[in-house]
C-alpha cells in the first residue's frame, strides 16, 4: 500500500509539472474550445472531427457537449484519444449499449425466471397509482450506466471531481423538466453527468443528481456554445453541429406537436467573432448506431477542409505525439478499479444489505475490475430491483467505494400473454408476482394457462440468498391438463370427444446454484400423481370408456443449462445446452375401457433413470442469414407399463419444433433416441425472418403394438423418421406473429398449416 501511494504521489508531482509548463508556454497564447452537439448516432461524426483536427496538429483546450456530444466529448476529456474513442464506437459492446442489450457472457441466467407464454408485463406499486405503473423507458439501461461507471469514473475521481482538472477541462449539460431549463456539469460524478445529459426521453431510464429527475441536455441547448463562451471564454471556438431545430407543429402530425412542446429552440451559432462551424451532412437517423463506422468516416472526410480552414485562423500548433505525451501522464495517474467497500442508497436513503452483500461478499476483499462487471449484472438482474446505478468515489488507500443508487422494482407484477392459433390449441396465459428485496430477495408468483388444449395453475414461493455461491430455494405446486383431440383441424374446427386426457398434479422444492454467469445448476425433489385417460382404438364413440393409468410416485433431479440465445423461441443466435439427469420411483395402477383389445386392472412398480442432453448453437450469425445446429438425445431405463399407449405416454417425446408439443406424435417417443436438424434463417428486415427447419430422429429402440394387441420393442434403431418446416414470422415488440407449414411424414394428414401468434410454452411438466 505504501508503495501504491507514493506511486500516486510521484504521478502527481509529474502532472503537476506538465500543467506548469503547458500553462507557462502558453500563456499569452490563444486558447481553442470545441462544442459538440447532440443527434443521437450522428453525433459519433464527432470523433472524425477530433481525429482530423489531432493529425493536423490543432490544439483542443475546452470541450462542452450536449447528449452524443457529451459522451464523446467526454470520453476525450477523460483521456482517451480519437483513435480509442473510435474503436469503442465501432464495436459490438457500444451497439449493444446503446440498444440496451448485454453481451452473452453478461447475461445472469440465474436470476431469469422461467420461460412461459407471457407477451407483455406491467407492474403495479403498492403505494402507487395506475399512471405511476405506466413505464417511462423503452430500453434498459443496465449495460450503459455500468460501461459509463467504467469509461469515465476513475478519470473523474482522480480530478478530484472537478472537471476543469480532467485532460481536458469539459462541460456538459442535462436538462431539468421541473424548472423547464438547462442544468450545466462542471464538477461531480464525471459517468453520472454524461449520463444526465445523454437520457433520451422515454428510451432511457431518468435519473436523479441532487434529487433533480434529469433528461437530455438537447431539450433545452443542443448546442451549447453559450457554456463554452461564459465559461471558458477562449480566443477560438470550434464548432460540430449535427442537429437542427424541429419544424414548426403541423395540425395533424401529433409527433411534431408533442416535439415541439417538449424540446425548445436551440441556437446553432458561435457567440463570438473568432470561430468556426462544423455542420457534416450525416445519412444517417438518430437511433442507426449499427453504422457507427460509416458516421466516424463520413465526419473525419468532411472535417479535412475545415481543419485546413481552421489552420488559416490560427496560429498555435501542437504535435499529436506532444498531445498523446500529456495524455499519456493523465491517464497514468488513473487508478484502475479496486472495489473495497460498498455504499447504499435504497428507500430513503436506507442502506439495503442484498445489494452490498452481493458485491462484497466477505471482509477485506477487494474486488477488481472483472469481478466488478461480473457481481453488477448478477446484481442487477435481480427481479426485485428496478433501477441500478452506481458511481465511484476515492478512498484514502488508493481503492474505490462503490456506491449504488437503487430503486425497487414494482411490488406486483402482471404478465398476460398465451398463444393463438388457427388450429384449435388457442391458450391465454396470465401471471402476477409479489416481490420484496432486504436481507434476502423473496418472489409469491402464480400463473394459469387456459384452453381447450392446455390448462394449468402454479404457484410458487422463491427466496434469493446472497452469499459466496449465491442460492435459489422455490416451493412451488403445479397442476396441468393436456386435451389431445386429433387437433390437426384447422381454423377451429371442433372435434370431440378427446381421445386422450393427460393430468398432472405435483409438488416440489428446488435449489439453485450459478456457474459463473450464463450456466445454472439446479437440484430438485418432486412428488407427483399423474392420471392418463385415452383410447387405444381410434375408433371410439361418446358411448365408450376411456383406459385409465395412474402413477404416483417421486422423483430426484440434477439439471445443468447454459443458456444465451437471443429469444425463447425462434431464435436466431446464441446457444443452448442442458444436461438433466433424472431419477423417478412410483406405482402404475391401470385398466382397461371398452376399446382395449385386452382386459387388463394392474399395479406394477417402476423405478428408473432418464439422461437427457439438448445442444444448439448459431455458429453462422450475420446480418441477413444465420445457421442453427440443434441436437438432443436421450437415454431412458425405464420399463413398459401395462399397455401400449400407456407405455409411450411414459416416454420421453422428441419435441424439437415449437408446435409439435401440441400433438400426440407416438412415432417421436421412445426409451432411447438421438435428434438433430438444421435451422436455415433468412433476416429480410430487421424483425422478419423467413425460417426452415428440417429434424432427423433415430430411436435407439421404440415400441411397437402388435396386431393382436400386444405389444412390445421394435428392433434396434428401427422407427427412423424425419420433420419439416418452414416459417415467415415478424418478431413483433410483444411476441411472434407465424405463418407455418409443417411436414409430419407419419401422420394421416402430414402437410399442416397454421398462422399464429404467441409463444408455445407451458409450465413444468412432472417427469416427461
Amino acid at each position: 500500500m505504501y508503495k501504491r501511494n507514493k506511486l500516486r504521489a510521484i504521478n502527481h508531482y509529474l502532472f503537476a509539472i506538465v500543467v506548469f509548463f503547458h500553462s507557462f508556454f502558453m500563456f499569452g497564447q490563444e486558447k481553442i474550445g470545441i462544442v459538440l452537439s447532440g443527434g443521437g448516432a450522428t453525433g459519433l461524426a464527432h470523433i472524425g472531427l477530433l481525429k482530423a483536427l489531432e493529425e493536423k496538429g490543432v490544439p483542443i483546450d475546452y470541450i462542452t457537449g450536449t447528449s452524443a456530444g457529451a459522451l464523446v466529448g467526454g470520453m476525450y476529456a477523460a483521456g482517451y484519444s480519437p483513435e480509442e474513442i473510435e474503436e469503442f464506437a465501432k464495436s459490438e459492446a457500444f451497439l449493444k449499449m446503446a440498444t440496451g442489450q448485454i453481451e452473452s457472457h453478461q447475461r445472469f441466467t440465474f436470476r431469469e425466471p422461467d420461460d412461459n407464454a407471457s407477451m407483455f408485463k406491467f407492474g403495479i406499486a403498492i403505494d402507487s397509482t395506475i399512471l405511476t405503473s405506466i413505464p417511462t423507458h423503452y430500453r434498459s439501461s443496465a449495460y450503459v450506466d455500468y460501461t459509463l461507471t467504467k469509461l469515465y469514473a476513475p478519470a473523474g475521481a482522480i480530478a478530484g471531481e472537478d472537471f476543469n482538472n480532467l485532460f481536458i477541462p469539459y462541460r456538459c449539460v442535462a436538462s431539468d423538466i421541473a424548472n423547464k431549463k438547462s442544468v450545466v456539469f462542471s464538477s461531480g460524478k464525471l459517468n453520472q453527468a454524461v449520463r444526465a445529459s445523454m437520457t433520451y426521453p422515454f428510451y432511457f431510464e431518468a435519473i436523479e443528481i441532487d434529487k433533480i429527475l434529469l433528461f437530455d441536455g438537447g431539450l433545452y441547448n443542443n448546442f451549447p456554445a453559450d457554456v463554452m463562451y461564459n465559461d471558458f471564454n477562449p480566443d477560438y471556438i470550434i464548432g460540430s453541429n449535427v442537429s437542427y431545430n424541429a419544424p414548426k407543429p403541423k395540425k395533424n402530425n401529433i409527433v411534431s406537436q408533442l416535439t415541439n412542446m417538449l424540446v425548445y429552440y436551440s441556437n446553432f451559432t458561435i457567440p463570438c467573432d473568432h470561430g468556426i462551424m462544423f455542420e457534416p451532412k450525416i445519412n444517417a437517423t438518430t437511433f442507426d448506431f449499427k453504422d457507427a463506422a460509416e458516421i466516424i468516416d463520413e465526419g473525419y472526410r468532411q472535417a479535412l477542409p475545415y481543419v485546413d480552414s481552421i489552420l488559416s485562423q490560427i496560429d498555435r500548433r501542437i504535435s499529436k505525439e506532444e498531445v498523446q505525451q500529456r495524455r499519456d501522464v493523465f491517464r497514468n495517474r488513473i487508478l484502475p478499479i479496486q472495489i473495497r467497500s460498498v455504499s447504499t442508497n435504497f428507500r430513503k436513503n436506507k442502506p439495503l444489505s442484498f445489494a452490498k452483500n452481493s458485491m462484497i461478499r466477505r471482509k477485506n476483499e477487494i474486488v477488481n475490475s472483472k469481478t466488478f462487471e461480473r457481481r453488477y449484472f448478477r446484481l442487477r438482474a435481480t427481479p426485485q430491483i428496478g433501477f441500478m446505478f452506481p458511481t465511484l468515489t476515492l478512498n484514502n488507500d488508493s481503492t474505490y467505494n462503490l456506491d449504488l443508487t437503487i430503486n425497487k422494482a414494482k411490488d406486483f407484477n402482471f404478465e398476460v400473454g398465451g398463444h393463438f392459433s388457427t388450429r384449435a390449441v388457442n391458450t391465454g396465459f396470465i401471471g402476477v408476482s409479489y416481490s420484496h428485496i432486504g436481507k434476502v430477495a423473496a418472489n409469491v408468483y402464480a400463473n394459469t394457462y387456459f384452453g381447450k388444449f392446455y390448462t394449468s395453475v402454479k404457484t410458487e414461493l422463491g427466496m434469493d440468498i446472497p452469499s459466496t455461491y449465491p442460492v435459489n430455494i422455490s416451493g412451488y405446486f403445479i397442476l396441468n391438463k393436456f386435451d389431445y383431440f386429433r387437433s390437426f383441424a384447422t381454423f377451429f374446427a371442433p372435434e370431440r370427444p378427446s381421445f386422450l386426457v393427460q393430468n398432472e398434479m405435483f409438488t416440489g422444492l428446488d435449489f439453485k446454484q450459478p456457474i459463473w454467469n450464463s450456466i445454472k445448476s439446479t437440484l430438485e425433489g418432486r412428488y407427483f400423481l399423474l392420471e392418463d385417460r385415452y383410447y387405444q382404438d381410434q375408433n371410439f364413440t361418446n358411448a365408450d370408456t376411456t383406459d385409465f393409468t395412474q402413477f404416483q410416485g417421486a422423483t430426484g433431479s440434477w439439471e445443468l443449462v447454459q443458456n444465451t440465445l437471443n429469444r425463447k423461441q425462434f431464435a436466431t443466435s446464441g446457444h443452448f445446452a442442458a444436461l438433466k439427469i433424472r431419477y423417478v420411483y412410483g406405482r402404475e395402477h391401470s385398466r382397461s375401457g371398452t376399446t382395449a383389445p385386452l382386459f387388463f386392472d394392474n399395479y406394477k412398480y417402476h423405478s428408473w433413470i432418464n439422461i437427457a442432453a439438448e445442444f444448439q448453437s448459431f455458429p453462422v450469425s450475420m446480418k441477413f442469414f444465420h445457421l442453427g445446429i440443434h441436437g438432443n438425445a436421450v437415454f431412458n431405463s425405464q420399463s413398459l407399463f401395462s399397455n401400449y399407449t400407456a407405455s409411450v405416454l411414459a416416454m420421453t417425446a422428441y419435441t424439437p419444433l415449437p408446435d409439435m408439443a401440441t400433438y400426440f406424435m407416438p412415432e417421436f417417443r421412445s426409451p432411447q433416441y438421438v435428434g438433430a436438424g438444421l435451422n436455415l434463417v433468412f433476416t429480410i428486415r430487421k424483425v422478419v425472418d423467413i425460417r426452415a427447419d428440417g429434424y432427423y430422429y433415430q430411436p435407439f429402440r421404440s415400441i411397437i403394438r402388435n396386431d393382436d394387441g400386444t405389444f412390445g420393442y421394435a428392433k434396434p434403431f428401427k422407427g427412423e423418421s424425419f420433420v419439416a418446416s418452414a416459417s415467415i414470422i415478424y418478431h413483433s415488440p410483444i411476441g411472434p406473429l407465424r405463418a407455418t407449414f409443417n411436414y409430419f411424414p407419419k401422420q394421416t394428414q402430414p402437410y399442416a398449416f397454421q398462422l399464429s401468434f404467441g409463444y408455445v410454452l407451458f409450465n413444468a411438466r412432472a417427469i416427461r
